[in-house]
Formats: C-alpha cells, structure tokens, sequence
C-alpha cells in the first residue's frame, strides 16, 4: 500500500502530520510511505531526515495524490484535490464532518474511504489515537502561557522587601481536557484557581489539581456518552451567565473552552459580562474556531474591550508545533497500525470494530458513519 503525506496547505498551519520517527515504523511495517517535499520545514525537519526514515521524498504535490492508495494529513483537502485522489482510495484527517457537506459529497462519488480524525470513540483502546485529546492537552497549556504574557501583573504571590504580591486570580470555564491542562498550568504558575463546568461529576479533578470547583444550580445536567457536556437550554445557559458574572468580574484572567461536538460553541461571557470586568484582565476564548465562547471575540484577532483583552487566537497547539506534531503524528500512526496487516501489507477496515464503526465517513460511494448520516438527513 502506498501511503502519501502532503504538506497542509491551511494558512498558518505550523504543524507537521507526520514525523521521522513514525514514517520508519510504517516502513518496517511494510508500507510505501512517500511525502511531499518540504513537509518539515516549519519543524526544521529536513527531507533527507525522511528519506533516512525510508520515505519517497516527491517534489510534484499532484502526482503524489494521485498515485497514492491513502493520504495522511492534518487538515482536509482542498475540493479539486479530492478530485485526484485514486478513487477507492482512503484519507485520514481532521474533517469537520458536520459542516462539510460538499467535501463528504466528493468523497462519496469517488467512493473514497474518508477517516475522520475526530470522530475517534473515547473509549480505552482508542485513547492512542485521540487526536481532540491530545492537541487540547496543548491548547490549554498554551492558552495559559498567552494570558500570563500579555497580562500586565504576574501570576504568583511574591513576598518581597516591598511588600507582599497577591496572587492573580485564574477562571477557567469548560473542564475537559483543555479546561484541566489550564488549571494545572495555571496552578503550576501560581495563580489562584477557580474553574466551573456543566458537569459536576468533574468537581473531584479540579479539587485534586488545587483548584475551587464553582458550583452554579442549572437543575438536570450531563454528559454524553463520549464524555461531552450536553447543550444547555437557553434558561440554563441564563443562569449559568448570571452565576459567573461575579467571578469574571473579579478575575484577572479568564479561560473559556465550551465546546459541543459538531455544533457551535455556546456564547457564555456576554457582553455585559466583559464590561464588568476590571481594566487590565484578559480573557482567552479557546472556542473561537467554533464560533467562539466570548461575546465580540474574533478568529485570530486580540480585540480590547473598554480595557479587557480579548483573545481570539486559532491553532494554539500550533504554537508549540514541535510536541503537537510529535503527538498528532503518533495518533496518525496508532490509528494506521492498529488496522494494518503485515502480512497483506495493507489497512482493513473492519466495520464490525467499534474504532472504525466511529471514524469511517464515507466508503464505497456512501455516509457509512450513523450520526453523520443522520446529520444530513435532518436538513
């Protein structure tokens, strides 16, 4: 089987899909790996470092999508290189299957087997592959470095010969993976924590990293079974912003990461929320990719409002682009191994595994993946 690896064409994209280390352990496997050159230079990763890994290194980006039996990549393609995919092929990525329907569509009159990066099963045995998981891991942590550098006051109390420094104050809004990197970093940095979530059954984690769990009475709440909170009603949402108006006020700095699973990200700090807050905090919106959390917060623009900064800064774990790729790249690869047979030398798809029940989108010229399907159907 012939495995491609092109470069992301996504404006900005910092991140590298696959690296060395795991193109080596796809060749010992017995794939053909071949990767377009250049694919690590935001890395400084040379293309003889990949041809030392066994890796093709090929110059022409179309002929190594054509010629490839599956692609592997951070971002999805671009409509016209779908088109020159070998048809029956099969593509790894994140997808954003719910709002691409024209992409899903390409896909199907091809007959490609689109994956989908984040439609992974939480489940124990797919914990290696969890794209969602690890790059959030970075994104809170990086979130937390953001806030920190562009807040005019540090983050621990300091006894000095002046005086005492108080501590700052850290408000974190969402606790799931990023929510929680965000209060361990924070804690790590010095900060006093306060952290809420839809879900109390999250209280014990934001204890045990030192921090005060808010409590807020929304009535029933939850989670999904993947570990998601559940969309709130619009009354719930009310009373949510009415108990966290105060600590926003108070806080020095605020970090939102609310996000649902293929829908837009709910607005929780409104405006009026923002305007109480002291001159000089900042909040960073981790859900601006999804349509942001924070009233009047903007893709990839810092916006100051009446004194408060606001952060809308996309592909945080880009910012620390080395370890993301290390770590994207090693779900890539987890996810091709645990499918591949070395004996064929070939990925199987077997639709009776949950993993491949979860991720496949598209295969044979159909939406094979049941909530996908049910997606569309309703529109």
């Amino acid at each position: 089987m012939k495995i491609a690896v092109p470069r992301d064409a996504y404006p900005g994209e910092t991140r590298v899909s696959l690296i060395p280390e795991h193109v080596a352990k796809l060749v010992k496997a017995g794939a053909e790996v071949s990767i377009e050159s250049g694919l690590g230079q935001t890395l400084r990763i040379v293309d003889d470092q990949y041809a030392e890994a066994g890796a093709a290194v090929v110059a022409d980006r179309n002929t190594l999508i054509e010629e490839a039996d599956m692609i592997l990549r951070i971002r999805k393609p671009l409509p016209e290189e779908v088109d020159r995919m070998k048809a029956a092929g099969i593509y790894i990525s994140l997808l954003d299957p719910f709002n691409e329907r024209e992409l899903i569509d390409r896909f199907m009159a091809k007959k490609i087997s689109a994956i989908s990066m984040e439609m992974i099963p939480r489940i124990t045995r797919a914990q290696k592959m969890d794209v969602l998981s690890s790059q959030a891991n970075l994104a809170g942590y990086v979130s937390v470095i953001l806030a920190a550098e562009r807040l005019d006051r540090i983050l621990p109390m300091m006894m000095t010969p002046a005086g005492t420094i108080s501590p700052a104050k850290v408000f974190v809004i969402g606790v799931g993976v990023a929510g929680l990197q965000a209060i361990a970093t924070a804690k790590r940095l010095g900060a006093r924590v306060e952290a809420f979530d839809t879900r109390p059954v999250v209280e014990e984690q934001v204890k045990s990293l030192g921090a005060r769990f808010v409590k807020i009475d929304l009535g029933e709440t939850g989670q999904t079974k993947d570990g998601y909170a559940k969309a709130l009603t619009e009354e719930q949402l009310q009373k949510q912003r009415q108990g966290m108006a105060k600590i926003c006020a108070s806080s020095d700095v605020v970090i939102t990461t609310a996000q649902l699973f293929g829908r837009k990200s709910p607005r929780i700090v409104t405006a009026e929320m923002v305007h109480g807050m002291q001159k000089g905090s900042v909040i960073l919106d981790l859900a601006v990719e999804g349509g942001g959390n924070v009233a009047g917060s903007q893709l990839d623009q810092e916006i100051d409002v009446n004194g408060v900064l606001i952060i809308g800064l996309g592909n945080l774990p880009g910012r620390v682009a080395v370890h993301a790729s290390q770590m994207f790249s090693s779900n890539l690869y987890n996810l091709v191994e645990e499918f591949w047979s070395t004996e064929e030398k070939q990925f199987n798809m077997n639709f009776d595994d949950e993993i491949i029940k979860g991720c496949v989108i598209t295969h044979q010229g159909e939406i094979v993946n049941e909530m996908i399907a049910n997606h569309y159907a309703d529109k």
